[in-house]
């Protein structure tokens, strides 16, 4: 079996609970014998940009190795990951595929001054290797729409799911094997609902 490099990277609020699909999902990769790293970022409450990004680069170092590297990126730290494209970040290099999660829209994130500096970079800067999004079609964090607010303007394929919400545990995704497909299997569109729990 092919072995893997895995960085998942959770969102704002999020303290890596046992019942979310993330921890579904690391658990999973780890018994298959992937290199799974799947960090708490500091201060999730109120996270700073800077720092997370200081985080990204360190975990991103990290998961430099031989073996195929992608990270899954939901919600505020798929917005990380166009911080760290527009900034043009070298340590994004050590990832081979990345899959972006239920990024929310800057006109949400701004409502909220916790996380209002992690609103999207403007347009213009360049997703370093292959990227795909995934996102609910009612995702009540981006109403503009996924597809229409990142996938087109960063010219990146989507799957946008319907009636998933922010693809957390709210909307039911605790166990979810169509990332898990996609994760060891490169193409596999995440259109699949999770089990029912």
């Amino acid at each position: 079996m092919t072995t893997r490099a895995y960085l998942i990277l959770h969102g704002w609020q999020n303290h890596r609970p046992p019942e979310h699909w993330q921890h579904w999902l690391a658990g999973r990769l780890t018994a298959l014998g992937h290199r799974v790293g799947y960090p708490q970022l500091p201060d999730a409450d109120d996270p700073d940009l800077d720092v997370w990004l200081g985080e990204l680069a360190r975990h991103l170092e990290e998961l430099n190795g031989p073996e195929e590297r992608v990270v899954v990126a939901h919600s505020l730290s798929a917005v990380l990951w166009l911080h760290a494209a527009a900034r043009r970040m070298e340590q994004q290099r050590y990832a081979d595929r990345v899959l972006l999660v239920s990024p929310p829209s800057g006109p949400v994130l701004a409502r909220y001054p916790e996380v209002a500096a992690f609103a999207p970079p403007a347009p213009g800067f360049t997703l370093p290797g292959p990227t795909r999004l995934v996102a609910g079609d009612d995702d009540p964090y981006c109403p503009g729409g996924a597809d229409t607010v990142f996938a087109g303007p960063l010219g990146i394929p989507a799957d946008i799911l319907p009636g998933a919400a922010h693809l957390d545990l709210d909307a039911g995704y605790g166990p979810w094997p169509a990332v898990l497909d996609w994760c060891v299997g490169g193409t596999t569109p995440l259109t699949a609902r999770p089990a029912p729990r």
